[in-house]
């Protein structure tokens, strides 16, 4: 296996993580790193890992190994402390709430409700929250959709939304599952445009995919993962020629 690149931007850097469950290991020995301004992509056959991975290292599953988010360990963190020190992830299963706006629905996720969000202006949160969301939505290219409604969304633009409620806040490290799942090919071309804009911002992006075209447009590295373990890792071009990953996941090399 390569070793990992060296970095002087390092974020996420799991080491030997592994899940167990019962006698079944669904993750084994997982070592990864995704650095800053990076897209990495995470790809292999359905039931391989990929998302029980991300539930690990996100904290919403038991795991052994050491996950770290700039050099520091979160292996005591549960799954919201995570998510404050940087670490965000999106769902498969990422409903938008249909009666709020594409703003709202960024605001739900970083304010709490009640009192507790009734006070948020007196104590100048509000402000704070809508910057935020403003930013988080900059960065995907939706800010003039802000007061839109996700009915009145294309599909991409509905993933992207997803996206920006992920990384509103502080985020350091974008954790991607499956996010170009029924999206057409100009639609995957456009969302994997927006893709590169969030990394050249800084933050890191760990993809998971099955749409091969946007990981080898976009993705830096790529780990191939089968049966719960990474079988290779390279460049979009060299796993893509890998007889291990040919034979695994894609049936037949892939050209970019």
């Amino acid at each position: 296996m390569p070793a990992e690149p060296e970095s002087k931007q390092r974020l996420l850097a799991t080491a030997g993580v592994s899940v167990h469950y019962g006698g079944v290991r669904a993750n084994d020995e997982i070592t990864l790193a995704v650095d800053a301004g990076e897209i990495v992509g995470l790809i292999g056959p359905n039931g391989a890992g990929k998302t029980t991975f991300v539930d690990a290292i996100t904290g919403f599953t038991r795991y052994t190994g050491t996950v770290e988010l700039g050099g520091t360990s979160l292996d005591d963190a549960g799954p919201h402390r995570r998510r404050r020190a940087g670490l965000a992830r999106t769902w498969q299963a990422g409903e938008l709430f249909g009666d709020l706006t594409v703003a709202e629905n960024l605001i739900v996720a970083v304010e709490g409700g009640g009192v507790r969000g009734a006070l948020t202006d007196v104590f100048g949160r509000r402000r704070r929250t809508d910057q935020a969301v403003w930013n988080a939505l900059e960065l995907v290219g939706l800010s003039e959709l802000a007061e839109h409604r996700p009915d009145q969304l294309t599909l991409g633009q509905q993933k992207l939304v997803g996206v920006a409620r992920a990384i509103v806040g502080a985020t350091q490290i974008l954790l991607l599952d499956e996010p170009a799942a029924g999206l057409d090919t100009e639609e995957s071309v456009a969302f994997g445009g927006e893709l590169r804009r969030l990394s050249a911002s800084g933050l890191g992006v760990l993809l998971i995919d099955h749409d091969m075209t946007l990981v080898l447009d976009v993705c830096d590295r790529v780990y191939v993962m089968d049966f719960g373990r990474i079988i290779a890792t390279g460049t979009p071009a060299e796993v893509s020629a890998d007889e291990r990953v040919v034979a695994a996941y894609l049936g037949s090399a892939v050209t970019s």
